[in-house]
């Protein structure tokens, strides 16, 4: 349990800010929403996150579009979503589905007896990691390197993750 939700986490963090590094405003309203709930703690905490809705958001969002570890039965789309290959986690937004495996429109984790049992730790880890990264950081693009430039292709990986094809170059500039 510890070694998946770690790789599967950490690719869910990458995926995020990807995501985020594509669209400045959603990274800005992601990074506001943490720093006016931290204030001037020095980091984000456990206990912190529930307060963080926006972040949660976007974590259901990014495992919606890109779950690490996709179902590996092939699925067919029986309704019709609006804009489904785009990234908006707005769309969670006063929302009562989450991704326990309860609602069948986000099942990132699976559902009833073969669900993944690390579900937590694994969002914990997810929520915590991309707070702190976002509180305590804003990132930018390489000179040279714009939004779209961000290749957003999926690799398989050698287990069941898929992960970004190519690596996400950000560079940090500390916030404090």
């Amino acid at each position: 349990m510890f070694l998946g939700g770690v790789d599967t986490g950490a690719i869910t963090m990458v995926w995020a800010m990807a995501e985020l590094a594509k669209r400045p405003t959603l990274m800005k309203n992601a990074q506001d929403e943490v720093r006016t709930c931290i204030g001037n703690k020095g980091k984000v905490t456990e206990s912190d996150t529930d307060q963080l809705q926006y972040l949660k958001m976007i974590v259901k969002e990014t495992l919606r579009l890109h779950p690490p570890a996709p179902m590996l039965l092939p699925r067919e789309t029986i309704s019709h979503f609006k804009d489904p290959e785009e990234f908006i986690p707005e769309r969670f937004m006063d929302s009562t589905i989450d991704f326990k495996g309860l609602h069948f429109e986000l099942l990132p984790f699976g559902s009833g007896r073969r669900a993944c049992p690390a579900i937590y730790m694994g969002t914990t880890t997810v929520e915590l990691g991309l707070a702190n990264l976002l509180y305590h950081f804003d990132w930018k693009l390489p000179d040279g390197t714009k939004e779209q430039d961000i290749n957003m292709e999926e690799v398989s990986g050698v287990t069941l993750t898929v992960s970004k094809r190519t690596a996400l170059n950000l560079i940090p500039a500390k916030y404090l």
